[in-house]
């Protein structure tokens, strides 16, 4: 009976978690239509960095250390995947930015067995395989190829894989906290850099990490101060369903988060999915929960 209410109460968190982070996406969308993406990944991130800052005042980080590099690269990589999906929130539907990023458990299994030796069986590979077809069916690829919104998209599920991955080799040197704070530290920093190189460069090909600071204004503030609040808690509710119950079912129950995603969206005014985008969403949840469940 424990077992089943522990199942039952990590289910519950992720599914909160999901939606928390669904409306998250949805303050963000409303925020990027005053500020850039990179303004809206700078608030998004001095949040954590001030919680975990507080955390680690409080109770002081016990590492190991010796990869300095490889957490470098694990804050650059969250960060500027961050920085994709937060401009594709700006700029397509909720719901398929949400699927975008929820690609990274396909590309997070061939990135293991590629640098960590991971084995993958055959089943994972078919999943591998189904997601990518459900990547296809979302794009829509013509003729001259992707668009610049498909780009980014698989490069936010890519960068977080990235980023996840290397979290595997990190947690073996650093306490959770310093590697939560790579990732927080560097996504506050860069948009800092960012900000102040921006003036200086006339480049409409990186305008998903350029921009000026724009002090926010009346509801603005309510949308900046709700999303760092509303990603922070997802953020705690995921680690508090996984600690419930095992990774394969939470990770299942986290596709619920593209479904809020798509409800969310349309009440701000976003089109229902059209069949095609439909048909590579439910490809890409089977080709997640495939992989989770191999695992």
């Amino acid at each position: 009976m424990k077992k089943i209410l522990d199942i039952n109460k990590g289910v519950l968190y992720m599914l909160i978690a999901s939606f928390t982070f669904a409306i998250m996406g949805a303050f963000a969308k409303l925020a990027s239509e005053s500020m850039s993406s990179l303004e809206v990944v700078f608030f998004r991130n001095i949040a954590g960095v001030i919680l975990v800052g507080f955390a680690i005042w409080k109770k002081p980080l016990k590492n190991k250390g010796g990869k300095p590099f490889l957490l470098l690269f694990r804050g650059t990589m969250g960060f500027v995947a961050l920085l994709a999906f937060f401009y594709n929130i700006a700029h397509i539907p909720l719901g398929d930015a949400m699927t975008y990023s929820k690609t990274s458990p396909i590309f997070t299994a061939i990135f293991a067995w590629m640098f960590l030796q991971e084995k993958l069986s055959l089943k994972a590979w078919g999943a591998i395989g189904l997601g990518f077809i459900g990547i296809v069916f979302i794009t829509q690829p013509t003729g001259v190829g992707f668009s610049k919104y498909d780009l980014f998209g698989i490069f936010s599920g890519v960068g977080a894989a990235l980023a996840y991955t290397s979290i595997r080799e990190l947690k073996n040197y650093y306490d959770t906290r310093a590697i939560v704070l790579s990732f927080m530290g560097v996504g506050t920093l860069g948009p800092v850099v960012l900000f102040l190189i921006s003036p200086y460069l006339n480049i409409p090909e990186l305008d998903f990490m350029l921009g000026s600071f724009v002090m926010p204004q009346g509801v603005v503030w309510v949308y900046v101060i709700a999303m760092g609040i509303l990603a922070t808690i997802s953020q705690l509710l995921m680690t508090k369903a996984y600690g419930y119950t095992k990774a394969g079912i939470v990770g299942t129950v986290s596709y619920s988060n593209i479904i809020f995603s798509i409800c969310v969206g349309m009440l701000l005014g976003d089109a229902f999915p059209s069949m095609s985008t439909t048909i590579g969403i439910c490809l890409i949840v089977v080709a997640g929960v495939m992989v989770a469940r191999a695992k």
